[in-house]
């Protein structure tokens, strides 16, 4: 898979999730609201809405969320790993349809049940 966004190795770092099972619209609202703040900002806000302390326009969005937080701390990780400062990250998100599949659930029913997966980019850059 190619990252959708380019920016210089040196002084960033990224994070890919791939077919993760969690809704793609919910994905992209989660990435709009974090998408150009502090990763300690956006850290803090995601474990709030986990945490049922704040909503996004009145809804927790809690399978992303938790997804979300993983990316972002395996992208801080990566950042570390590289030798770059943490405190003065960047957050670049973006959550994009991944593939569907079907199987099907009984030899009653003829629709079997579709599962949607999303691919979610986060690349942190130093401000």
């Amino acid at each position: 898979m190619k990252y959708s966004m380019e920016m210089d190795p040196k002084i960033s770092a990224k994070a890919f999730g791939r077919a993760l099972r969690i809704s793609t619209k919910h994905a992209i609202e989660i990435c709009r609201r974090i998408n150009g703040k502090n990763l300690q900002k956006s850290k803090a806000m995601l474990q709030n809405i986990a945490d049922r302390k704040n909503s996004l326009d009145g809804k927790f969005y809690t399978n992303a969320t938790n997804e979300m937080i993983s990316l972002l701390e395996s992208a801080e990780a990566n950042a570390k790993a590289k030798g770059l400062d943490v405190n003065k990250m960047i957050v670049k998100a973006s959550a994009t349809k991944g593939f569907h599949f079907s199987r099907p659930r009984s030899r009653r029913k003829l629709a079997g049940q579709t599962g949607r997966m999303t691919n979610v980019q986060i690349m942190l850059r130093v401000a």
